[in-house]
Order: C-alpha cells, then sequence, then structure tokens
C-alpha cells in the first residue's frame, strides 16, 4: 500500500529525469491511500501544489484531495488545460474549472451532492454525456428558485442505480435540471415509483420525453408508467 499521494517531486525524480527530450507532459493521476493507522502523515493540498514549483516541464496544474471515509483518501493531480475525455470518481472537494473536453463523470462522496454542486458541474463540465452518480445519503436542502435551473444539452446517459431517491427528483424532474437529451437512465424502481408519486404526477414534469432505453435494477411493470416514456 502507497504511504503519501504521488506529487510533483516524485514525479520528476522517477521519470520524468529520465526523459531529456520531453517538452510536453499532460497527465491525470489519481492516488489512493489507505490509511490503516494513525501515524501515516499524509501531504496537504498545499503541499502536492508546491511539489511541483520549479520543474518548467510541468507548467501549469491543478490538485485536490478527497477524503472518502476514515481510512481511505485520494489524491488527484492533472495538467491544464485538461485534456482527457473522463474524469472519475470526484466528490464535493472538487474544485471546478474548465473540463470542456470531459464526456464521461463518476461523482461518489458519504457526503450529500447539493444543488450547489450540481451547478458547478453543469458550468464547468458542460459536454458530459454520461454521468454515474455513487451517494447514498439524502440532500439536506431541497429548495430551489427558477433561477437555479439546471440544464445539461448533452447528457444522454445518467446512472442513478447507486444514488439516493433524492438524486433521481434532482435530475428527473425539469423544475430542477433540464435533460434535452436524455436517451438512457439507469434508475431504481423505488426512485421512480417516488418521483412520479406512483406514476399520478403529469408526465411533463418529467425528463422521459426522450429515453429510448430504460434500465430499473428489477423487472417492473405498470399500465401507469407508459405515458411517461413514449418512445419506449
Amino acid at each position: 500500500y502507497r504511504l503519501n499521494y504521488i506529487d510533483g517531486i516524485q514525479l520528476y525524480n522517477e521519470l520524468l529525469c529520465h526523459m531529456n527530450k520531453l517538452n510536453n507532459f499532460t497527465f491525470n493521476i489519481q492516488t489512493l491511500v489507505y490509511r490503516r493507522n494513525n501515524n501515516i502523515n499524509l501531504s496537504s493540498n498545499e503541499d502536492i501544489q508546491r511539489s511541483f514549483i520549479g520543474k518548467e516541464i510541468y507548467k501549469q496544474i491543478n490538485s485536490y484531495i478527497n477524503i472518502n471515509s476514515s481510512i481511505e483518501s485520494k489524491c488527484h493531480i492533472y495538467s491544464l488545460p485538461y485534456q482527457f475525455e473522463y474524469l472519475l470518481e470526484i466528490n464535493n472537494s472538487f474544485p471546478g474549472g474548465i473540463f470542456h473536453t470531459v464526456r464521461y463523470l463518476v461523482v461518489i462522496d458519504i457526503i450529500p451532492f447539493e444543488h450547489n454542486f450540481f451547478q458547478i458541474i453543469s458550468h464547468d463540465i458542460p459536454f458530459i454525456e454520461i454521468l454515474r452518480i455513487r451517494n447514498d445519503q439524502p440532500q439536506k436542502y431541497k429548495k430551489y428558485s427558477s433561477t437555479e435551473l439546471i440544464t445539461c444539452h448533452h447528457l444522454k446517459l445518467l446512472d442513478l442505480v447507486l444514488a439516493h431517491d433524492d438524486y433521481a427528483e434532482q435530475f428527473l424532474s425539469k423544475k430542477i435540471t433540464y435533460l434535452p437529451h436524455l436517451f438512457n437512465p439507469y434508475i431504481k424502481c423505488e426512485s421512480l415509483i417516488m418521483i412520479t408519486n406512483i406514476f399520478t404526477i403529469d408526465t411533463t414534469y418529467f425528463n422521459f420525453s426522450r429515453v429510448k432505453d430504460l434500465y430499473l435494477d428489477k423487472s417492473f411493470f405498470s399500465e401507469k408508467s407508459h405515458p411517461y416514456f413514449p418512445m419506449l
């Protein structure tokens, strides 16, 4: 197991110093550390960022640290501008920025994702096509104004199977989030029944009009559900 995060000093000493002809280094590195005892002294985010200073090869970088549990933490370091199509396992520590190349995003945390977190996501990662949410904690703040509407113009696949019901309401209710091109939602049956109030709420309230492939976590059939998915 690793005892600390990968940083700029380690990258340079173990890899880059052996590449004398390298002119540009584009990277996206996540380090997972299991803190099996309290004696492990992990670098802070400030330590990580300082470790890249003084080496011209790095140019501009960013970093942040995720504390996922009492025994697990992760550090994400990456070059700027970000040039990768995927961004995996970010949480509420995500600092934002410009991520226009990202098409695949996974968000995971042990504390709730609130509305403002998804506002940052929609603004800073505007071209995501696949979003997977991993969070079983209910949201604490669920009062939204019409000016806080989130729009994800390019989102096609939304995976909520490992998410609390609140995130189904967050993303599938048009009054909270608008998903004009959602084709493929993955959702729990219980979440679907809850947000539609057993399929009694007006179908136009939801982002279902263009769904072509619906994945449910278990077999389910109801005649009342058919009007909600006209393209199935």
